[in-house]
């Protein structure tokens, strides 16, 4: 599996902007492939920064390229 700084690296390469960590695993956790909430995270049910819609495109083709969606 990719790490998130792959994964970065590559949309950065691809696209011109590097996405946000929180970004990755809202669009993981959309899908299903997150396994927990992170332990530092203040509301289970909200997110502090998730995804905007003009970057998500941008962030599922790199999980798909690494085979994670």
């Amino acid at each position: 599996m990719a790490t998130y700084k792959q994964i970065q690296q590559w949309v950065k390469n691809v696209h011109g902007f590097t996405p946000k960590p929180c970004w990755i695993a809202h669009i993981k956790a959309e899908n299903g492939k997150t396994t927990r909430i992170a332990a530092n995270r203040l509301d289970p049910n909200t997110r502090q920064q998730p995804c905007p819609q003009n970057k998500r495109p941008a962030v599922e083709q790199a999980l798909r390229h690494f085979g994670v969606l």
